[in-house]
This record gives C-alpha cells, structure tokens and sequence, in this order.
C-alpha cells in the first residue's frame, strides 16, 4: 500500500522554485530536510544547490545553503544573481479563465531570472483590486508591481491614475492606460486586440465572406479593442456587418442559452451573414454546436472564427482561433519589471503589444478536403 503521507516528486524547476522560496522565508536550507519535503534524493538537492549557487542565487554551506553572502567570491553579483534581490507582485482579475497562462509565464520568468512572484488574486471590481495591490504595498514586501486593473468607466480612470503615483514600478499585464490620460509613470505588456479583429475581418474576407458579423463577451476588456480592429476592417474592405451583438451564453441555463443563440441565427440568415467572430471561444463553441443541432452546416452555411483559443480545437468541426499569447505577456511582464528595476528611472518607459496567431482550422474552410482518390 501506498503512504499518502509520501509527497509526490517535485520536478526541476520547480523544485530549485522552492528551495529559493524556503530561503527567502526562513534565510537556510538543509538538504536532509528539503529532500524529504520534496520526494527526491539528497544527490538531487545537492545537484540543484550547486546549480543556483553557479548563477550566483545563493552560497553554498556544509549540508545545505544560505542566501547570498556578500562575502562569497565565487559567482560575482551580476546577471541572474542582481534580480534575485528583487520581489514582484501580481494582482490578476482571476485565476481561472485566461490567466492562469499569464501567471505560469511571469512565474516561470521571475524563477529563471531568481526573482521571486508574490501573486495575489482580485475580481473583476476596482475596489477589490485596489484592496489587493493596497495589501501588497503595506506588507512593504515588494519592490513593483504587476497588474491587471479595470481602466475603464471614472472608476477605473481614477485607479490608474493612482497606480502611476506609487513609489514602486507598476507594469500592466493585459491592460493599457488611455492615451488621454497622458500617463508617463506607467508600462505595460498586452495582446493587439486591434490586431486582431482586423486579422479575423481579413481571414474571411480572403475566403469571399462578403457579410459578416461579430459576437463579444458583456464586461470584457477585449470586447472593444477587438470591436475597433473590426470595424475598421470592415469599412476599409467596404463588407457589410449587420450583426453586431454583446452575449454572455456561458452565463446562461440551457433553454435561454438555446433561445438566444436560434435570434441569432436567424438573424444571420435574413441578413444573409456568412461568417461569424465570436468572442471568446467558449461562446464559439456554444454557438456553432447550436447551429449544426439544428441544421447549419459549417463551414459551406455559416464560417466560424473564435477569439482565444483555449477549447475551439476540440469542437466538431475545429474551430478557426485566434490565439492571445498569453505566456508571453506574462514573460514579458516579468521582463520589463526587472529592466525598471536594474535599468533605474533613466531606462525609456515601454508600451509592449504582442500579436495575436492565427490558427486555420476546419470551421472556416469554404471548401472540403479532396478525396484522396
């Protein structure tokens, strides 16, 4: 019989995560101590503190380590060892949908770089977020923040605007501040979702779409960057979309969720749409097993492209995504945080916009595939 009590073996990077995390708490290790808490063999810790202790991350003691002494000559404080000084917070709206990525990405950066994450999870309310990041800011713990705060509506303005007054580096993570606010003390890291909807308008109108419509999420900061690139395109390529709608399917019991779904359906099919964007893929999903329940074929009646790209290849038919690159935004994060922190206030302030990929799948395919004979 298996000890429950036995812990699972932890794995590389995480393992050496841990270790570094222990000496921030409690300033020594022991190896004896830390392979039991692990799973792993002594040898294995060993291997792993000589590994931190040749990037400079810690020093090395008799049985187990310390945290960097100034007075160890081995490795000289420079590189990987100066952003192990340093301790970033990161608030984030959820840890469920969409942001789990995010976070692995920072996380994963901030280990690589030996610069410790200190996450804490908000709402989707501004007072919750300030409350979260005010939390941080008192335990007197970190040295900039991450974050990703409602920036829309006065309420959200005034948070923003408090952010580029704090006495710490703040970078946005999936966010960015009005242009009309003209703030200068704040960075930040986001997906082109502008990019984006023109990408999707252009997708289809490449594949003779002429009528189009669009789908978005209510309450989501994607929805109006993904409606401008949109609209723009649509005009520009001088299309037609006559449905242009706000939804919230997921939110939804079965019966209304199927009632909403058939208006619009029927509405595309008066208005002669062809070609659907729908954000997020899970509203991507609800919609396009709805029509072919009742009837539409996809892609020869209606194409279907889903922004976010998180279950819309395991639809029937797979369903053409546009992909956010979410880890990258949290590396990215990571990364401007630590050039502030090293680069000092003479370091240009950065404004970062990552492109969303393009994923070509069945359920926007005009035609279908050859026989092979």
């Amino acid at each position: 019989m298996v000890d429950d009590k036995v812990p699972a073996p932890a794995f590389g990077l995480v393992r050496q995560e841990r270790i570094l995390d222990e000496l921030r708490r409690s300033g020594a290790v022991r190896v004896t101590e830390l392979a039991r808490q692990l799973g792993v063999a002594e040898l294995t810790i060993r291997r792993d503190i000589s590994s931190l202790a040749d990037r400079g991350l810690l020093t090395r003691v008799h049985g187990g380590a310390t945290l960097r002494s100034r007075l160890d000559p081995t490795v000289p404080r420079t590189g990987a060892s100066a952003a192990a000084l340093f301790r970033i917070g990161m608030v984030v709206p959820s840890l469920t949908y969409y942001w789990p990525p995010i976070i692995l990405g920072a996380r994963a950066t901030a280990t690589a770089s030996g610069a410790q994450l200190i996450l804490r999870a908000a709402s989707y309310s501004v007072a919750d977020q300030r409350r979260q990041i005010v939390t941080l800011l008192e335990s007197g713990f970190v040295h900039g923040l991450i974050v990703a705060p409602d920036t829309t509506g006065a309420d959200g303005a005034a948070l923003t605007h408090w952010l580029s007054t704090l006495g710490v580096p703040v970078v946005l993570a999936e966010r960015r501040a009005p242009t009309a606010m003209a703030l200068t003390g704040l960075e930040w890291v986001t997906t082109d979702h502008v990019f984006g909807g023109t990408l999707a308008v252009r997708h289809l109108a490449s594949l003779g779409h002429r009528r189009l419509g669009v789908l978005t999420s209510v309450g989501s900061p994607t929805s109006a960057p993904l409606r401008r690139g949109w609209s723009a395109a649509v005009e520009d390529l001088d299309l037609d979309c006559p449905i242009d709608r706000d939804l919230s399917l997921e939110a939804m019991a079965a019966a209304e969720r199927d009632m909403v779904i058939d208006e619009v359906l029927a509405a595309c099919r008066v208005a002669g749409v062809t070609a659907l964007l729908i954000h997020s893929d899970r509203q991507a999903v609800l919609l396009q097993q709805r029509a072919r329940d009742t009837g539409w074929r996809i892609p020869e009646d209606l194409a279907v492209v889903a922004y976010d790209d998180e279950v819309a290849e395991s639809a029937e038919p797979p369903i053409t995504a546009l992909r956010p690159p979410k880890q990258d935004v949290g590396r990215v994060a990571v990364e401007l945080m630590l050039g502030r922190l090293t680069g000092g206030p003479s370091r240009p302030r950065q404004h970062c916009y990552l492109l969303p990929e393009l994923s070509l799948r069945a359920s926007t395919a005009l035609e279908t595939a050859a026989d092979d004979g």
